[in-house]
Formats: C-alpha cells, sequence, structure tokens
C-alpha cells in the first residue's frame, strides 16, 4: 500500500492536487530518548509530479519538511488526466501513487 494519499479536484485547465504524505522526515539530528543514540536522518530528497507522460513539478526537499508533509499544487491538466506522484529518500526508499483527476 502506498504511503501517498491524494485528492485532485479539476477546475478548466488546471488540476489542484492535495497531497498527504506518511513519512518520517528525520533530521539526523534527534536522540532517541530510551538509548540516547542519534536517530538516523530519514527524509524526501525528491519528490515528482507527473499528470499523463509530462513531469509538472520536480522538488528538492530537505530536513526542513515537518513529519507526514501535507503538499498541495496548481498544474495545467483537466479531469480524466493521469496524476502521478513519486518520491525518492536520501536512503534511497521510493514510493509512488497514480490517480485519475
Amino acid at each position: 500500500m502506498s504511503t501517498i494519499k491524494m485528492r485532485i479536484s479539476a477546475a478548466g485547465d488546471v488540476l489542484d492536487i492535495k497531497s498527504l504524505i506518511e513519512q518520517v522526515m528525520e533530521s539526523g539530528r534527534m536522540k532517541d530518548k530510551a538509548t540516547g543514540q542519534l536517530i538516523p536522518a530519514d527524509y524526501i530528497q525528491t519528490l515528482t509530479v507527473s499528470v499523463g507522460d509530462k513531469k509538472v513539478v520536480e522538488a528538492n526537499l530537505s530536513v526542513g519538511v515537518s513529519k507526514n508533509p501535507y503538499i498541495n499544487f496548481k498544474v495545467p491538466g483537466k479531469k480524466g488526466d493521469k496524476v502521478t506522484i513519486a518520491y525518492v529518500t536520501n536512503l534511497g526508499k521510493t514510493d509512488t501513487a497514480t490517480e485519475t483527476a
């Protein structure tokens, strides 16, 4: 099951994409309260949004983004277009979700 949830609404030639991504977004600077050891960094580095076969957004995120980020995009597109959101973390983990507008 994908860690990406999205809702898409279409208005004319614009798609409003609301996404919620389940991701811990650890900076690598916090300590585990039980052990006192640093928690390894684990955050989304690259986020891409595609409409059909065309990449419309490519974002480079970092440790400054909060846990389980909610991200909203307005991109060109119309009802019936397939929207794909994908990400890669600094640890190489990936996830992808596709929905029809």
